[in-house]
């Protein structure tokens, strides 16, 4: 029986033949790794990869598609919206120190399972993903360029990443209104120390006014945090590399904790 795409759940099944072969390059699969896709869909992808690696773990939030799933001998099937899973807890369940994740990412929701993954940056070998090509353009965007925002600064921070494939929309079924790309994401083997919870909030202060010079967002933002260094404010967010973004956020020391509510 045929499966109707789900609009709810941002289906757009991979059908190229010719695209499929040059992600399944892209990600060079060897015998025995242990590997996560998320977002399986029909197995387009898929069977190629567990083909090469003999066993593969797949999330599915899909019902349907999980029961498919199901079928194939050589799938271990997660049913579960990708963004509640513990990927830590999944590679030790693999019995792995490290895992590769792979897929072609829902676009309505891929922005939140790139930050989902953050955390668990330390447990990843690296990610391949397939995603809407504007959301590649800012992930591995320069600065002083209109691409570059809170997604360049946060994940450049965090990974090395390349745009590897163009992705046209005639690709899948049914088509996406958007043109699509593969980005290969590499953690840094020693990025800086900082708290992750105190970069975010400051780059999202300093982009929250991203035409306006830095004095009037971080700028004050940083008056309330105490903070007495030297930083210029006389740029555009956009302006300022990642370098200068961590430095900053190491200057600055962890986040203050929230205060436990008193009891009444």
């Amino acid at each position: 029986m045929k499966h109707i795409p789900r609009k709810r759940f941002g289906q757009h099944f991979l059908s190229d033949g010719g695209i499929i072969d040059a992600i399944v390059h892209a990600i060079a699969p060897q015998a025995g790794e242990p590997m996560v896709e998320i977002g399986p869909g029909l197995a387009a992808l898929t069977q190629p990869l567990v083909e090469r690696l003999g066993r593969l773990t797949v999330i599915e939030l899909d019902r349907d598609l999980a029961l498919r799933l199901r079928l194939h001998g050589q799938l271990n099937v997660v049913e579960s919206d990708v963004l509640k899973v513990d990927f830590a807890q999944l590679a030790q369940a693999l019995g792995a120190t490290k895992i590769r994740v792979a897929g072609n990412l829902p676009y309505n929701i891929s922005t939140p399972i790139l930050f989902h993954l953050l955390p668990y940056v330390d447990w990843v070998q690296d990610q391949h993903f397939m995603l809407q090509k504007e959301v590649i353009d800012r992930m591995v965007a320069q600065p002083a360029t209109s691409d570059y925002g809170r997604l360049s600064v946060m994940l450049q921070w965090r990974y090395a990443m390349e745009n590897v494939l163009f992705v046209p929309p005639e690709s899948f079924d049914p088509p996406p209104r958007v043109d699509s790309a593969v980005v290969r994401m590499v953690p840094h083997a020693a990025p800086a120390p900082l708290d992750v919870r105190r970069l975010e909030e400051m780059v999202q202060v300093a982009f929250s006014q991203r035409r306006k010079l830095l004095r009037h967002s971080l700028g004050r933002w940083l008056e309330t945090q105490g903070f007495g260094g030297a930083f210029d404010l006389q740029r555009r967010a956009e302006e300022v590399p990642v370098t200068e973004y961590v430095a900053l956020a190491q200057a600055l020391g962890p986040a203050p904790s929230t205060p436990a509510p008193s009891g009444g």
